[in-house]
């Protein structure tokens, strides 16, 4: 069988790119033994912002340039990796490469979340696959077990840990006892948060995790903007060691559940789970999903959710498999949906009970004001708590914590509204969902 040389062309060749150049440069011979000789791979041209910065070794000036139409166009470049991020010029990259034809390979979430309608129907038209196993929690392959491994399964949840950068900053405040400010400026210090934090601290990263593997379980295209989501930026020490008084943890999960009528929910916010629940021992910068399918019950994929090889484990992960269908004419092996039906869950329907946060101001009553307030709307009172210290009673105290039986989260968001407007109530509450998962 001859061997097929395969030419890779690089949008972007930062952390994860040297990484891939790595793997490439220390394990093309053992892909090739796996391949049975049936390929090789190479990359060929990389799009850089400066082309004067030393990037790896061995590498040779005319592999770089500042085009990326270059590297896309390029005669000898088969399959295209984009690593750049952002949803503008990446958008523009990955579909020329489409038109091209050419297979690409991505780990830019935001880009699929925000803007996958569209490319996936490129690469419907154009019947080029798009591989993104790096998209979702780096180097764990959870991407291919939801496309490939549970074809045969109705998933009826997925529960997930999968910012390892707000997994780090709750864990350094439960563990270390460290603030929120702390935790996040020694996140940053270590590498682990960037200059600018917003999208890992306020959700935004784990829920566009979280639309691509609703998208893929249920097969139905995912707006970003009815999608409920919140970070953990109000998360303060007084929640976590609250938590860990009732046996709970403090975890940002996302969650993925499809209902008995077929509607989906799916929300990203700080959750309360059980010390119990294995999701709960998920620490430092590790991210987990458990996914749980009809068929198959519940499995755990866990591991290193970001970095350079992790991701760039996948990156050629997903080379090796781009590669098997450019030399084989499989056909088109990228996901597509296969639904116009799918329907999300309001949020306002959603139930859990709840753990809720008032600042108040110190003075008789205000327990009562905002217990009758609850009640007066139907919603159980399963236990209030104020923080007064032991040494000193008479102290002021700021926050009063009220835990909520189940309720619609539309009827308890509702009923906050008018507990804020209380005179004794100093800011909106801060709320935290008591989850239920499977196994706990």
């Amino acid at each position: 069988m001859a061997t097929h040389h395969i030419g890779i062309g690089m949008a972007g060749f930062g952390t994860v790119g040297t990484g891939v150049w790595e793997a490439l440069e220390r394990n093309s011979q053992l892909i090739s033994n796996r391949a049975k000789d049936a390929f090789s791979l190479s990359i060929k041209k990389a799009a850089v912002r400066d082309i004067t910065k030393k990037r790896v070794p061995n590498a040779p000036d005319s592999l770089f340039t500042t085009d990326w139409m270059e590297v896309v166009h390029a005669p000898d470049v088969d399959i295209v990796v984009e690593l750049i991020g952002g949803t503008t010029t990446a958008f523009d990259i990955v579909a020329e490469a489409i038109k091209l034809k050419k297979p690409v390979v991505t780990g830019n979430k935001a880009l699929l979340a925000e803007r996958g309608e569209e490319l996936f129907k490129l690469s419907s038209e154009y019947d080029t696959p798009i591989h993104f196993e790096a998209a979702v929690a780096g180097g764990i392959p959870v991407i291919k077990a939801v496309q490939d491994s549970y074809v045969g399964n109705r998933i009826e949840t997925m529960s997930g840990i999968i910012n390892g950068t707000s997994n780090y900053i709750l864990e350094r405040m439960t563990c270390g006892g460290l603030d929120y400010l702390t935790a996040l400026k020694e996140a940053q210090e270590l590498g682990y948060a960037e200059a600018d934090p917003a999208l890992d601290v306020n959700g935004w990263d784990a829920a566009h995790k979280a639309i691509l593997l609703a998208t893929l379980a249920y097969g139905f295209t995912i707006p970003s903007e009815q999608v409920y989501v919140r970070g953990i930026e109000r998360v303060r020490t007084i929640d976590i060691d609250f938590a860990t008084q009732l046996g709970y943890v403090v975890k940002l999960l996302s969650v993925v559940r499809e209902h008995e009528d077929g509607a989906i929910e799916l929300r990203t916010q700080p959750s309360f789970i059980a010390k119990s629940h294995i999701l709960s021992s998920v620490n430092g910068v590790f991210n987990a999903v458990a996914v749980r399918g009809d068929a198959s019950g519940e499995a755990l994929f866990y591991g290193r959710g970001a970095g350079k090889e992790p991701t760039a484990s996948s990156v050629v992960g997903d080379l090796v498999e781009a590669a098997y269908t450019f030399v084989h004419t499989a056909g088109h092996r990228g996901f597509l949906p296969y639904t116009d039906a799918g329907k999300l869950l309001p949020i306002e329907e959603t139930e859990t009970s709840y753990y809720v946060r008032f600042e108040v101001d110190d003075r008789p009553g205000v327990i009562a004001q905002i217990a009758n307030t609850l009640a007066d709307d139907g919603i159980g009172i399963s236990g209030t708590h104020s923080p007064v210290d032991p040494e000193n009673p008479d102290k002021e105290f700021r926050d009063m914590v009220f835990l909520l039986h189940t309720c619609p989260f539309g009827k308890l968001t509702e009923t906050l509204a008018k507990c804020e407007a209380l005179d004794c109530v100093k800011d909106e509450p801060v709320v935290f969902r008591i989850e239920q998962l499977a196994t706990s």
